[in-house]
């Protein structure tokens, strides 16, 4: 049992150095400052695209948008569309591509990024960033995601090295306490948001577990409510001022980290996996799910 994603989930530091040997390509297709970019993906593609999406503009490189990849406006137009997408196969990625091209009006450049060169959305997309080197035998994403952002970290010019020191740090991160716990909600600010959805998802899908997301200033307005004691709050990045203490009352546990926001959730996918098998599951074999969505007929 877990005899894959533990492997994947360990080898994110190397993969996350790797993705230098990438860096001169994605320079030359990734969007140039001021393009006006959308950013789309699916499931943790998703995630992937709105923490992109928040970079991108906090660095004052152009209008970001992010989309589920269903979602995205019909007739809204964008220089670039980003899409994720870690088989190249799932359908609602491919049917976004065909309806940008045959849609009216100048069609916008089109990169897919994806783990796997040979699939049908780099062969559809303008250009692709092929990050083979962490694809994943899992079903559950978790080094095909973070080595795509962290890619377009460095493309929007973060240093890796201390994520990457971060990252191996969190490998040894120890989990006491928090495998007891009964419920989570992961929250977050900016681009971080992004990756709070990120970490409840992967426990929803490893874990079969309860387990929310919120933008951290918004947590306040209602999700709040839930927090009790034998639960957790998490926050991806510094909190909001007094969250921690309001937590606190509650009589939950709170968690926040010094670990760039990106290791913090190799820290959550491990967390994942140790409550799958607290409860005797394997999140090798997650259930109904499946390596890519590839609706029949489509």
């Amino acid at each position: 049992m877990t005899e894959h994603v533990r492997a994947e989930i360990a080898s994110q530091p190397a993969c996350w150095v790797r993705v230098a040997d990438l860096l001169d390509h994605a320079r030359r297709v990734l969007p140039a400052p001021g393009e006006r970019v959308a950013v789309a993906g699916c499931g943790t593609s998703w995630f992937v695209a709105m923490a992109y999406a928040a970079l991108r503009e906090q660095a004052g490189q152009g209008e970001s948008d992010a989309f589920a990849a269903s979602e995205l406006p019909p007739g809204r137009r964008y220089d670039t569309v980003v899409a994720i997408t870690r088989s190249g196969t799932t359908t609602e990625v491919l049917d976004l591509i065909a309806a940008l091209r045959g849609g009216p009006g100048e069609a916008p450049r089109v990169v897919v990024l994806t783990a796997v060169a040979d699939s049908p959305a780099a062969d559809a997309a303008d250009e692709a960033v092929v990050l083979d080197f962490a694809d994943e035998r899992s079903v559950v994403q978790t080094r095909a995601a973070t080595s795509t952002l962290a890619l377009l970290r460095a493309h929007l010019g973060h240093d890796l090295g201390p994520v990457v020191a971060d990252a191996e740090k969190a490998l040894d991160e120890p989990l006491d306490g928090l495998t007891g716990i009964e419920q989570a909600t992961f929250v977050g600010r900016g681009w971080t948001v992004g990756l709070a959805h990120e970490a409840a998802l992967k426990l929803r899908e490893s874990a079969q577990f309860w387990a929310e997301s919120y933008p951290a200033m918004d947590y306040r307005h209602g999700p709040v409510s839930i927090a009790q004691p034998g639960r957790l709050v998490w926050s991806f990045g510094p909190p909001p001022g007094g969250l921690e203490a309001e937590v606190a009352a509650t009589g939950a546990t709170f968690v926040s980290s010094d670990l760039d926001p990106m290791a913090q959730l190799v820290v959550a996918q491990r967390l994942a996996v140790a409550l799958a098998e607290r409860r005797g599951l394997d999140p090798d074999r997650p259930r109904h799910l499946t390596r890519s969505v590839v609706l029949p007929g489509r």
